[in-house]
């Protein structure tokens, strides 16, 4: 009989006191068999399955519950890596609320089965070397003597390269940094995502026969035309890289960071291990984000961890329209960051030596729906206010990085600088695929995986029947 508990059954957290002073992850997850069989018992294994049609790699949802309740964690973890080749990190940073939970019968009437904790539950398992042996050996197709270059390690470009690879194609990855990952290793904290879990991740692509080259940064140092004469096909997953400003007088001062930067430092670069790393970030006694989503909530939390007493998110909506994860703005609360609701900066002052001081904002109110679907913020005459600041951290969004479409004659992209394509990921260009934030714009994790899947597929297909 199914487990009739309306509520999920609660995931294992640091204390927020204890957690905001170390970069430490935030939730251990479920610790024992004995959880994740309990909350997978509350899974109705739906004949229809709305769940699968929820996740964008199709994950088999209730078929790997149904493993756990049956105590067979080697064939739920065999099912994941079925369909997604980073289960350990969808797990955490997947948005399951708006995915795959959202759909979960059990939702009606009380919580959601907790897919993502399982998911991740199961995966850990996998990656436990005590487990090594119980798992089947990861196996690749022979080799077709087709070569598919990939220009970037994120999420997109690591499911399309891991999916080709099981088709038996030579793929070769071409990363920017001296890391393979991503934004999965340079734009999320090592308290939501680990970077020793991204490396295991990323090991297991390899393992299949992935040749990834750091370093080689496309349109430098080969075009995507070069990678074309010696490659049957290219697919661009390099990712939205280009920060966004406001335009605002004062962003030039030191002390603003783009969120893109500020989290770089601090995630790549060790920032929070200083002066045992050599990247300094400087945040004083209280610093400022602009934005709602994700990002900014990262920024924020990292902020507190390096030593802010205070830190605000200013955001010029409500709490209603913010972006981010309600996870992640609950645990943000919990840690003690400040939210500066409908507020929307205007400048920001410096000091003698051009240091950021204080930041001028403005009160908002919501007006008329806009594109977004969204109410439109709207400025209150006279409601200018200032805050005394250290450091302003802009994370408002990110842009692909001009450089491949100005390097790739033939290649359509928006006003925008995202790269045309279809949904399967063709691009204008023959022999030239897309996906992920490179094609969409900052999105997420899954998203790009998704579309990573889809463009594997649709090279496939190319390569071996033609379009």
């Amino acid at each position: 009989m199914p487990n009739m508990t309306p509520t999920k059954t609660p995931a294992v957290e640091q204390d927020p006191i204890v957690r905001s002073g170390n970069f430490k992850e935030v939730s251990a997850g479920y610790t024992t068999f004995e959880m994740a069989k309990g909350e997978a018992e509350r899974c109705l294994n739906c004949k229809n399955q709305p769940c699968v049609a929820g996740c964008p790699v199709n994950v088999q949802i209730p078929a790997f519950i149904e493993k756990i309740k049956e105590g067979d964690m080697a064939g739920a973890h065999a099912i994941l890596k079925s369909t997604s080749n980073l289960p350990a990190i969808c797990g955490r940073v997947c948005p399951q609320e708006t995915q795959c939970e959202s759909k979960c019968v059990r939702g009606i009437k009380g919580e959601p089965v907790g897919i993502g904790r399982l998911e991740r539950y199961a995966a850990d398992w996998g990656m436990q070397p005590v487990h090594a042996d119980k798992l089947p050996p990861v196996e690749a197709a022979p080799a077709n003597g087709k070569k598919v270059a990939v220009v970037g390690s994120g999420p997109a470009g690591l499911t399309c390269a891991g999916d080709l690879a099981k088709l038996g194609y030579k793929v070769t990855i071409f990363e920017a940094l001296h890391t393979p990952g991503g934004v999965l290793v340079y734009g999320i904290p090592e308290f939501r995502l680990p970077k020793d879990l991204v490396r295991q991740e990323i090991a297991t692509v390899e393992a299949l026969g992935v040749e990834i080259r750091t370093n080689s940064v496309i349109g430098r140092m080969e075009s995507v035309d070069e990678l074309l004469e010696e490659y049957d096909a290219v697919f661009v997953g390099s990712g939205a890289g280009l920060p966004n400003f406001q335009k605002i007088p004062g962003e030039n001062l030191n002390g603003v960071y783009s969120a893109n930067e500020f989290l770089t430092r601090i995630n790549l670069m060790k920032a929070y291990n200083f002066p045992e790393t050599d990247t300094p970030v400087r945040v004083g006694k209280r610093a400022a984000v602009i934005g709602g989503g994700n990002v900014a909530m990262d920024a924020a939390r990292c902020a507190k961890r390096l030593g802010a007493e205070e830190v605000y998110i200013v955001y010029r909506r409500s709490e209603k329209e913010m972006p981010a994860r309600v996870e992640e703005v609950h645990h943000a609360k919990e840690e003690g960051i400040i939210f500066k609701m409908l507020c929307n900066p205007v400048k920001i002052e410096g000091d003698e030596n051009g240091y950021v001081k204080r930041m001028e904002c403005i009160e908002m109110e919501l007006g008329e729906p806009d594109a977004s679907g969204r109410r439109r913020p709207v400025p209150k005459p006279g409601s200018e206010f200032e805050l005394d600041v250290d450091t302003v951290v802009v994370a408002i969004g990110n842009s692909p990085n001009p450089l491949i479409k100005n390097t790739t004659p033939g290649l359509e992209t928006q006003k925008w600088g995202g790269i045309i394509a279809d949904d399967d990921g063709r691009t204008s260009k023959p022999g030239v695929y897309a996906g992920g934030d490179a094609v969409t714009g900052a999105a997420t994790v899954i998203l790009a995986m998704g579309a990573g899947k889809k463009a594997a597929a649709a090279i496939h297909q190319d390569l071996t029947q033609g379009k």
